[in-house]
């Protein structure tokens, strides 16, 4: 990954209003420049459909635009909304479905194999077919 140290050319001043309900949280999420492909690990603080606040070592002007890949959900575009010590807001371009971000990798019914899932239902079959000692 590269440094994403840059020129800041904006302050904090005029932080977007929030029109959606945020969940506080703690989830790392790749964020890339699409202008320079550069990009690096942020920890997101708090996520609503239709944007974010997250840690970031990284000095970004208001406005720019900016792509994250959120577990479960892949690439987002959005724009830097807002710009403070340590922290950037990013609105998205496009609503997500904030809880699909927060569910647990690997939990999903979907991602078990069928073919594990027979073998589970065999070795559950052999259990109940013992007889107690």
């Amino acid at each position: 990954m590269v440094d994403l140290s840059r020129k800041i050319s904006e302050s904090s001043e005029g932080v977007a209003k929030r029109d959606a309900d945020r969940d506080s949280l703690f989830l790392k999420a790749v964020l890339r420049f699409p202008a320079s492909k550069e990009e690096g690990e942020v920890r997101i603080r708090n996520l609503s459909a239709g944007g974010l606040m997250a840690e970031a070592p990284v000095q970004v002007a208001r406005g720019e635009k900016v792509e994250l890949n959120l577990r479960n959900i892949g690439w987002i575009t959005g724009t830097v909304a807002w710009v403070a010590e340590g922290r950037i807001g990013i609105a998205f371009d496009q609503p997500i479905d904030p809880k699909v971000a927060r569910k647990p990798v690997g939990q999903g019914e979907s991602d078990v194999p069928f073919y594990l899932k027979k073998l589970d239902r065999q070795e559950d079959s052999k259990k109940r077919n013992l007889r107690p000692i």
